[in-house]
This record gives structure tokens, sequence and C-alpha cells, in this order.
């Protein structure tokens, strides 16, 4: 490993390139990916920002927008379990909202009980807005909304034909496709109308004691009326919704095509960099093999340099991660950049330098020293 690394610091203007690709591609895998965690985080903000343990919803649905109304009487199939500590019904539904000057956007309402401690109020709503939320088609949006949605001083907007009013504002909550819509369940139902039928709900929301019991209970459920209906404990429904948006949606499958083009361009310039950086020690190796140095050894020791450019090109990119992580947060953009997603790009980032070292192997393999030692 030292020889290997005396190497690379004796040689760095001529392994800069393939260290600079190393860098691009691990910088661009990370963004990528974090970019698009970051950015499915979102849908499943209705799951995440709520303290319900438990959802209840129509059966196999895969994601938190794409529930179909149940009988509001499945309620029955849930209280009076034991560890549970309430119940409650939940709507989550699309509509239609209307403009103020005009023109109409698709809206994502979210209707819940106003208790202090309810399952389905989301955590940003203050007393205050739960109290203002009472009041007959009272909405609440994100303010990174209010001006996609044309909201007005006066407040006033239409949903599915109905007059609603714009009582205040979150922030934090900024939607993916259409804006989240915060009001009670009494509200809800009466903005959908006729699409939501009657004695029907999207969700119930059950609180449990102790995060095993939700397990428990969710399991217990599945159990009993899988055929039926959906059970998901809060974190399994959360990360369903973000799978489903990764992997069934075009945005998912777009984003994560161009990570793999950044993988795929940097292993090509490493590649050709390492390849070139050997053959061009080709007489050194020459004399090594010539002094007796076994062909495998040169072999380890240009895989040894291979994964230094790896080690190295990450070492680089772990900064420009970090600042180019803080540069998309002044914009709104929120790039997750987890430990599992640090630890991913280094791995594969590491593994792409080893196949392009076992690429400049080619070169070492045709090394002949009586050749090139003429």
């Amino acid at each position: 490993m030292s020889i290997a690394l005396q190497t690379l610091w004796h040689e760095r203007t001529r392994y800069a390139s393939g260290v600079l690709a190393v860098t691009f591609s691990a910088v661009l895998i990370a963004l990528q990916c974090g970019l698009l965690l970051g950015l499915f985080k979102i849908t499943s903000i209705p799951i995440d920002n709520t303290s319900a343990d438990v959802w209840v919803g129509s059966n196999k649905v895969e994601s938190v927008d794409l529930g179909r109304p149940i009988p509001a009487s499945y309620l029955s199939r849930v209280a009076g379990r034991a560890g549970i500590t309430s119940v409650e019904s939940y709507v989550a539904a699309f509509a239609s909202f209307a403009k103020p000057a005009g023109g109409t956007e698709m809206c994502f309402l979210l209707g819940s009980s106003l208790d202090y401690d309810a399952a389905g109020a989301a955590k940003v709503l203050s007393r205050e807005q739960l109290d203002m939320l009472t009041m007959p088609n009272a909405i609440i949006v994100d303010e990174s909304d209010v001006k996609r949605l044309g909201v007005t001083e006066e407040k006033k907007a239409k949903i599915n034909g109905k007059e609603v009013l714009v009582v205040g504002t979150v922030n934090g909550l900024k939607s993916l496709a259409a804006p989240w819509v915060f009001c009670s369940v009494h509200t809800a139902r009466h903005l959908l109308g006729f699409m939501l039928p009657p004695d029907h709900i999207t969700y119930l929301l059950a609180k449990c004691d102790t995060p095993d019991r939700a397990r428990e209970l969710a399991a217990e459920l599945k159990a009993e009326y899988g055929d039926d209906m959906a059970v998901y404990t809060a974190e399994q429904f959360s990360t369903g919704s973000r799978v489903y948006w990764l992997f069934r949606t075009k945005a998912g499958i777009a984003i994560g095509y161009a990570a793999l083009l950044g993988l795929l361009v940097g292993a090509v310039i490493t590649a050709q960099t390492l390849y070139s950086a050997t053959a061009a020690n080709a007489k050194e190796f020459a004399i090594l093999l010539a002094l007796g140095i076994p062909r495998w050894r040169i072999s380890a020791m240009v895989l040894a340099q291979s994964f230094w450019v790896g080690v190295v090109g990450i070492a680089l990119a772990y900064p420009v991660c970090l600042g180019l992580k803080y540069g998309a947060r002044q914009v709104g953009a929120d790039v997750d950049l987890r430990w599992e997603v640090l630890v991913g790009t280094a791995v594969i980032t590491v593994g792409m330098a080893l196949a392009a070292g076992f690429f400049a192997l080619r070169s070492v393999r045709q090394i002949e020293p009586m050749n090139l030692l003429r």
C-alpha cells in the first residue's frame, strides 16, 4: 500500500485526471441519490407529520395519495383492542382549487380531527390554527404554495366549487405535485361532496401505547382483515409511499438514470486514465520483471493504486457534497445526504475504481521485458 501511495504522489500529475473523474462521479451519485431521497420525502409528508402509529386504508394502497374510500364502520375492527389509546377518521383526497383571479390547480385535502392530541392533526399546526380550522370551510396551506394557488389578501377561494377561507399558513410542507390543504374532517367531507360516499373515510388512524404494540396491531389486523383493507405502521407506510414514487413514477426513474449516467461517465474516464498511466509506466514495470519481481506483485500494486485513487476521490468529494447541499438548501431544495447514501456512494465509487484497475491490468499482461529494454 505504501509503495502504491508513493507512486501516486510521485506521478500525481499523471493520475490527477483519474482522481478528478472519481470525485466528479462520486459527487454526482451522492447528490442525485440525496436529491431523490429529499424529493420523495415530500410524498410522505401526511404520514411523517402526524402522530399516528398505525394507518388503515383501502386494500393494497401503495402510497398515501392513492387511498380509496373505505367504510367508516371499519372503526369497529380497530377500536377496543388492547394497547390502543385512540382511533380516528382521516380524509385524504384530490380536489380542484379555483384561484380567485381565475384558473384552477389540483390540491390534496387532508382532513383530520382537530383535538390537540389528535393522531391525524399535522404537527406543524399550532393550537390557535387548530381552533381556527373548526370554522366551516376553513383551510390552511403551506407558505410556499400561496402564490401558486393565487391566494389574495381576502384569503378566499373555491374548492370543488365551494367557497373556502384560508385562515393561516405553515412552513416546511412544500408539496411535490398538488399542494397540501389542511382542514377538518367535516370540512373535507363537505368540499368533496359526492366524491366521498356517505359514511366513508379514506383512512383510520390509531395511536398505540408503544411502538412494539403498533407493529403487533398491524400484524393482527392484516391477518384478520388483509383481504379487504391494508394495514401499515406509520414507518412502513411512509417508506412504501416513497418507494412507490421512486420506482413507479417517471420522475424517480429519470433521476435514477441520471445517477447511473454519472457513474458510467466516471468509470469510463477513470478506466482510461488508469490504463494510460499504467501503460506509461511500462518500462519501469519491465525493469521490475527483469529483476525477478513476480508479475502478480506488479498487478497487485496497480490494483492498490486504483483503490487509493478511489479513496482520494471520495475524500475530495465529501466536502464538495456538503457545500452543494448547503447551496441547495438556500434555494429550497432538500438533499438528503444520510449516512447510507454516503457509505453507498463510497462503496460504489471505490468498486468502480477497482474495476478500472482490472481494466488497466491488460497493459501489465502485455509487458515483455526483452522487447521494452532493448
